[in-house]
């Protein structure tokens, strides 16, 4: 036997050739566990879970999973490890356990990775305080939280302590009162502290309120603080009945105080909600490498807290990845865990994640958790919202940070570098045809100044090649030579010389382009674009398309343009069909309006009535000339059964300009609160 090498923590003979990891799977069993993948140095890449370890992890070495991140990941991968657990809970705890001990890079983690805020309560002490807290949890301390608004925790603690007095850790005189029972001394002091006399604090540093009477504060703090507040509010009302019928109208004036309290907060919701809504509802919105959460805390019908995130979805991971990710992390912190959690899709192991959270629950009913994604009512409205208010948290955060300019810079430079520009490409321009079976035929053009969309320099087509059939290459080449053509590269509208063209296609479009170019004697940088694995296609490459890194910033930027131009030509296109489709054999009468079309279609019901009408008939209906009458009748029944042809405009060599009123999509990318519009590209017809 020769030399014994280690390969992932196991023992293997040496031979004269090293077995690769595809091959090292084969002793990796079918058992539920954690795989870990390493690079040449030891670093982990990344942490995942699976039901069968053997099937899960062959799939990323047959490059079969189809997540964007995975043949990246597999360059660098060079050994793996894994863990056999009992069960896929087992697995689960496990690999959120790993993520937050090595971040591997591949992994989902959160942008800003620091301690969250918590309102606790220190429920070892005779006379236990509320607090604002960022430390680890201790031992015989209640947390409420996280917040991520600091400003939100702190006034959760004044609204509590104005609703339920009670004692905070920064009173002296509290720290005082811990310090004297500790040393078995007398507990109550000689001087009131200050919380007491403004009704802040019950004031047991006084002997004023008893341990058994603090106990009953804390508990109702409790209650306030986990949102279960209608039966706390019935108890204040019986309260400040009784006291009012014993005529102490001072205790049930402060009785009032704390209800109008509780309602203040509830009035401030401008959603109205079930009161018997008691759910987590989790907004994602995400942009390239960074994703926007929103949280909403929901209790007895009403949002207590409003949590925002963002998160660094790390290299092209899956919707999957992300949502489950988030959910470990942040339910590893989470205080309240609710029975409902709303979310726009199911994770894939949504029943794991199901086990796991009823396990955190721990409830004495022996209630579980459950995930959903609804279809409509408030909980679809509220999800929803959500979203919306995801998409603004990541917004705040890419106006706080510069992350739109930082990433914008990266991707012209990345370009210049892999295309071997000259200079960075400040201006780019993007065409892309739209059509069905070569009729209603369109083109567009998107213009990306400094990596960002000018849409005042939006220009649209319509093909005037009649090929009867769908040729994207020969309809590149015409529309390419009416943009490029001397007149329109002096005319104003149309902007400078671009730094790159991009036609959205593969070689033939790139060759159109070129042979159009040259006859025009033009010299201006191209690629093309091809649409199944994002690859740039350039003349002066002989070792196949360019390939842009996965996850790099100027792969984002140039999917981005032909999104951009893809959906700019579908929208000319429909209108074009959709005009089409209305128009009628009525619009070429000399003479008829709309207004007597309706009236002859009004009274005859139909086109084909109308046809079979005459003269005589058509005249007698109110409103309708009879010289309009003989001229309906001559267009109904033309000598020849020719359809004539839309004839073309003559302004068609002016390229057709986009406006708003056509196009909202159009509206800019940098508009504020809910007049951010977020358009879905519409597929290809």
């Amino acid at each position: 036997m020769g030399d014994v090498i280690h390969y992932n923590g196991r023992m293997a003979a040496h031979d004269d050739r090293l077995p690769t990891l595809h091959e090292q799977l084969a002793s990796v069993p079918q058992l539920p566990g954690v795989y870990l993948w390493k690079g040449a140095d030891g670093q982990v890449l990344y942490v995942g879970k699976a039901r069968q370890l053997r099937s899960r992890m062959r799939q990323y070495t047959t490059l079969t999973d189809s997540r964007a991140m995975v043949p990246r990941l597999m360059e660098q991968a060079a050994r793996f490890d894994y863990l056999v657990t009992e069960s896929e809970h087992e697995s689960l705890v496990l690999e959120k356990n790993l993520i937050n001990q090595y971040s591997p890079p591949f992994n989902v983690d959160f942008k800003d990775d620091k301690s969250y805020p918590f309102i606790a309560l220190t429920l070892g002490d005779t006379f236990p305080a509320i607090k604002y807290t960022r430390e680890k949890p201790q031992p015989e301390t209640r947390y409420f939280g996280p917040y991520t608004d600091a400003r939100a925790a702190r006034t959760m603690i004044e609204v509590a302590r104005r609703v339920v007095p009670i004692c905070q850790t920064s009173c002296v005189e509290w720290k005082r009162l811990k310090r004297r029972l500790a040393l078995d001394a007398e507990a109550s002091g000689d001087k009131p502290c200050f919380d007491y006399h403004v009704g802040l604090g019950p004031g047991p540093c006084v002997g004023a309120c008893t341990p058994e009477r603090y106990a009953e504060h804390v508990e109702q703090v409790v209650r306030f603080l986990t949102g279960h507040r209608r039966g706390f509010m019935r108890a204040i009302e019986d309260e400040m009945l009784a006291s009012s019928s014993e005529l102490d109208f001072e205790r049930a004036a402060r009785s009032k105080a704390r209800l109008e309290t509780i309602r203040s907060l509830q009035d401030r919701q401008h959603v109205q909600l079930a009161p018997s809504l008691n759910a987590d509802v989790i907004g994602f919105h995400r942009e390239e490498t960074i994703a926007g959460v929103q949280v909403f805390v929901v209790r007895e019908g009403i949002v207590l807290i409003s949590n925002e995130f963002v998160l660094d979805k790390g290299l092209d991971v899956s919707d999957d990845d992300l949502i489950d990710t988030f959910l470990l992390r942040y339910y590893e912190q989470a205080t309240d865990i609710p029975r409902e959690l709303v979310l726009a899709a199911l994770p894939e192991d949504a029943a794991v994640l199901e086990e796991w959270l009823t396990d955190k629950l721990a409830s004495r009913h022996g209630a579980k958790v459950r995930l959903g994604v609804p279809k409509r009512g408030e909980r679809h409205e509220l999800l929803e919202l959500a979203q919306r208010n995801a998409r603004h948290t990541l917004n705040r955060y890419k106006v706080r940070t510069r992350y739109d300019d930082e990433r914008t810079n990266l991707a012209l430079l990345q370009l210049e570098s892999a295309l071997a520009l000259e200079r960075a490409p400040l201006r780019i321009e993007c065409f892309d045809i739209s059509t069905i079976h070569g009729r209603h035929s369109v083109a567009s053009m998107v213009v990306f100044i400094g990596g960002s969309p000018d849409t005042s320099q939006y220009r649209r087509f319509k093909v005037r090649l009649d090929t009867g059939e769908a040729n994207d290459f020969a309809m590149m080449g015409e529309v390419l030579g009416r943009r490029y053509a001397p007149e329109r590269m002096a005319d104003e509208r149309f902007g400078s010389r671009p730094d790159l063209l991009i036609v959205d296609g593969g070689k033939p479009q790139l060759t159109a382009a070129l042979q159009q170019l040259s006859a025009l004697g033009l010299d201006i940088p191209v690629a093309g674009l091809a649409k199944s694995d994002e690859e740039l296609f350039v003349p002066w490459s002989d070792q196949g398309p360019i390939v842009l890194p996965s996850g790099s910033a100027a792969l984002y930027l140039v999917k981005r343009i032909r999104d951009e131009a893809h959906r700019f030509a579908i929208t000319f296109h429909r209108g074009l069909r959709g005009r089409a489709m209305t128009a009628s054999v009525l619009d070429d009468v000399v003479g008829l309006g709309p207004k007597r079309k309706k009236l002859l279609l009004r009274h005859f019901s139909s086109l084909k009535r109308l046809r079979e009408a005459d003269v005589a008939a058509m005249a007698a209906v109110q409103g309708i000339p009879a010289v309009v009458a003989e001229e309906v009748w001559a267009v109904l029944h033309p000598e020849d059964d020719d359809i004539l042809a839309e004839p073309h405009s003559e302004d068609d060599d002016i390229l057709a300009e986009p406006h708003p009123e056509d196009d909202e999509a159009l509206a800019a990318s940098h508009l504020e609160d809910d007049d951010i519009l977020v358009v879905p590209y519409p597929e290809e017809v």
